[in-house]
């Protein structure tokens, strides 16, 4: 899974093309575009770069990884837009020498043999999962060496390399234009540009002398406690192969899935709880089902008020750390569901409860008093009685003030 497919899209190939197809695109489509064959032609120059930038890109393993995880803007804050310009990339190309054509030549020395491209993947895990820890059993798809062949592409000593460009798929053509003659590189008609020949006959018909075969492999990928999104989880070897490169990688990324009735914040969980005006007064009890089945009896002390959008926390009862044995706080914000008109039956009673009733200012003897009943407000226009209110009491996200900005999921 890749994050944009724009650089493949300017070679013509998928983003899971191995590097000798990459090779035989960027072959064809520079050849074709390449200013000197298309001199009246501007958008063809403007093609050119852009064929050679994204090979540029997509023959480098490490620049690869980065396009495919993060696109074209976390490349160019990685600082690969400074590489060779497009004529530098042609002329290394074609210079011959090696199966690239010498292109990381120039004084370069090899440190290694090349490596298969790493697979990359998004596993989706439920918070509850994240917080038990779990192990998945993933299967994916990977090209690997065919066992018919041995990676050859046919039968062995029938693979012969291509005596007409010598093996690099590109032949050296002359070409005379007025008093000058003009040297340019052409793909190989011998060997299709692969640099490699052979009868029809003698080609595996295991994979068809592609040389790889498409395997279904399962692998146990092991959700530590605590984890975070964007943590990842790396199996070496496992990737993709290709003829005379290191397997590749294979690389899953954790990604939490919404949770309906918690909110995390690193290692600390948010609830919101709903109750009644009476337990809000008077104290009681309310029940949080947890990530693990337990179910949290919460006490509310009688003689401590619940104020609507109050926060309270139970230390402890959080997220598990990640490789650590502690784990972060819950915190509870309670809504306080005031009872319907209809539902209050004794005011006289509630009068010798509850505190006396706050004292209002007074119009003077003189003053002119109309009365006036409230009414319920339209919801078309409630969102604009709502910011004229100032939010007094809230920052600008509308959530009260010290609610850390979490919006909590209801009970």
């Amino acid at each position: 899974m890749v994050k944009e497919t724009k650089y493949y899209d300017f070679l013509g190939v998928s983003p899971t093309a191995t590097e000798q197809e990459l090779k035989s695109a960027y072959k064809k489509g520079a050849l074709k575009h390449h200013p000197d064959k298309n001199a009246h032609n501007p958008d063809a120059a403007e093609k050119f770069k852009d064929l050679s930038h994204a090979y540029e890109v997509l023959s480098d393993p490490q620049k690869r990884q980065l396009y495919d995880q993060y696109g074209e803007e976390g490349l160019e804050q990685g600082g690969a837009a400074g590489g060779m310009n497009a004529e530098d990339i042609f002329a290394q190309f074609f210079g011959g020498g090696g199966a690239f054509g010498g292109m990381f030549g120039g004084g370069m020395r090899e440190t290694g043999p090349k490596k298969a491209r790493t697979i990359h993947h998004v596993h989706k895990v439920s918070l509850e999962d994240i917080y038990r820890g779990k192990v998945s059993k993933l299967a994916l798809q990977k090209s690997v060496i065919c066992p018919g062949c041995d990676g050859r592409g046919g039968k062995e000593g029938a693979v012969k390399t291509c005596t007409g460009c010598s093996g690099s798929g590109m032949r050296t053509m002359m070409r005379q234009m007025g008093p000058m003659i003009q040297r340019f590189q052409t793909v190989c008609q011998d060997c299709n540009g692969e640099g490699e020949m052979m009868k029809e006959r003698d080609r595996c018909k295991r994979c068809a002398g592609k040389k790889t075969v498409i395997e279904r492999k399962v692998l146990h990928v092991h959700v530590d406690r605590g984890v975070k999104t964007g943590h990842k989880i790396d199996f070496r070897g496992e990737g993709d192969q290709a003829p005379g490169c290191l397997p590749g990688d294979v690389q899953f990324e954790i990604e939490q899935k919404p949770h309906p009735r918690f909110q995390r914040k690193d290692d600390d969980l948010f609830y919101h709880a709903d109750i009644d005006l009476l337990t809000a007064l008077a104290g009681g009890t309310i029940n949080v089902e947890h990530l693990d089945d337990r179910w949290l009896t919460v006490n509310i002390a009688p003689g401590e008020p619940i104020t609507p959008g109050i926060i309270k926390v139970i230390k402890g009862q959080g997220m598990p750390s990640f490789r650590h044995h502690d784990f972060g706080n819950l915190y509870i914000q309670f809504n306080v569901k005031f009872p319907e008109a209809s539902e209050v039956q004794n005011v006289e009673l509630l009068e010798k409860v509850l505190p006396p009733r706050m004292q209002q200012s007074q119009p003077p003897p003189d003053s002119m008093v109309e009365d006036f009943d409230l009414e319920e407000v339209d919801p078309s226009n409630q969102a604009r009685a709502h910011g004229a209110s100032g939010l007094d009491d809230e920052d600008e996200d509308g959530m009260p003030h010290g609610a850390e900005r979490v919006q909590c999921a209801s009970q």
